[in-house]
């Protein structure tokens, strides 16, 4: 009897006990600045993991596709994968997490998976035919998996890189009433000094500044070694490549940072010492350092060049080089020699 009772007092407690449940929503004020800031928190993080990525130098990794080895930034093994093997997971400064995003591509290589539609394959060679036949190489962009290794998709709370791609064009169907183009403003692209960060909308302020800060005249060079477009175009790659990589571009000398080897140059009076043409004039110097380089937009041949085109109005022909043997070219380069060594 006693028993009975315990029993039917448990069952009764366990009925009467009740269970509280908050349940969150950003509609409510409170609610929508707590999510905020915790946003704000995680971005914060993530660029600051971003940027130590982006100054680590201790970078070591093989291509995915060939056998290449890449040492110091990551930026020359995504270069390399999108320029040799046209496989681009963006631009590396939209990317963190990155050693964790290529652990990720590569695993799925390992187990014969394409990267793009997902499916598996009996063999590597099976594998590699049909990403290249069905032109594969890349991600797919609706996986959510890879949003974690990419900044936009921690820019706005609640929204998606998509939706965030899409609100201004979003603002711009919707205004239709608006036809009246009269205040449409050009925004040229900044012009980016080679040796600092000093920017500037013209051209001739960029040449103004390097040739009164830094000793260095681009014009005169053009002058002096009568140089053609694509010259130049590969000169400007070449010095803007050396500083990158804290190089002196006259002694190929290293240094630790940008600041060492710039008091370098300055000091041993190399701003307008040049290695020797063959050193520079390479075909590998005709892919810009930095995506959309405004400075080699303003280059053109010389002047007088210029001054016969303008007075008779007459197109003149520009002849392209041959660049056929681009790829071995690129294995005995003094960029692909210095990854070696370092590695």
């Amino acid at each position: 009897m006693i028993s009975a009772t315990s029993s039917m007092k448990s069952v009764r407690e366990q009925h009467e006990k009740q269970e509280n449940y908050f349940l969150l929503c950003d509609v409510l004020p409170e609610d929508r600045l707590l999510r905020e800031r915790l946003q704000q928190k995680r971005l914060e993080e993530v660029l600051e993991q971003q940027q130590q990525e982006r100054d680590d130098g201790s970078f070591q990794r093989l291509c995915m596709f060939c056998s290449d080895e890449f040492a110091g930034n990551r930026s020359s093994l995504l270069n390399h994968m999108a320029r040799e093997h046209s496989f681009s997971i963006g631009l590396p400064d939209n990317i963190v997490f990155c050693n964790e995003f290529l652990d990720t591509l590569q695993n799925k290589l390992d187990n014969l998976q394409c990267l793009y539609c997902e499916k598996t394959f009996r063999d590597k060679t099976t594998l590699k035919d049909h990403m290249r036949k069905k032109a594969h190489r890349r991600i797919n962009a609706s996986n959510s998996e890879y949003d974690r290794f990419y900044i936009i998709n921690y820019l706005e709370l609640g929204k998606t890189w998509e939706e965030v791609q899409s609100e201004d064009d979003r603002e711009l169907v919707d205004n239709d009433d608006d036809d009246d183009w009269s205040d449409w403003q050009a925004h040229p692209p900044s012009a980016v000094c080679l040796f600092c960060d000093d920017q500037s909308e013209t051209m001739e302020q960029i040449y103004t500044h390097m040739k009164d800060s830094h000793d260095f005249d681009l014009h005169k060079l053009r002058t002096e070694l009568n140089l053609r477009f694509y010259q130049q175009v590969k000169l400007v790659n070449f010095i803007r490549r050396q500083i990158h990589q804290s190089r002196c571009y006259g002694c190929e000398g290293k240094f630790l940072s940008r600041a060492d080897v710039l008091r370098h140059i300055a000091a041993a009076g190399h701003v307008m010492k040049l290695p020797d043409v063959s050193t520079w004039d390479q075909p590998q110097y005709y892919f810009p350092t930095y995506e959309n380089d405004a400075l080699l937009c303003s280059l053109s041949d010389s002047d007088e060049a210029e001054s016969e085109e303008t007075s008779h109005g007459e197109d003149v022909p520009v002849i392209a080089e041959d660049v056929s043997n681009l790829r071995a070219l690129r294995q005995t380069s003094v960029l692909n020699q210095l990854l070696k060594k370092r590695s």
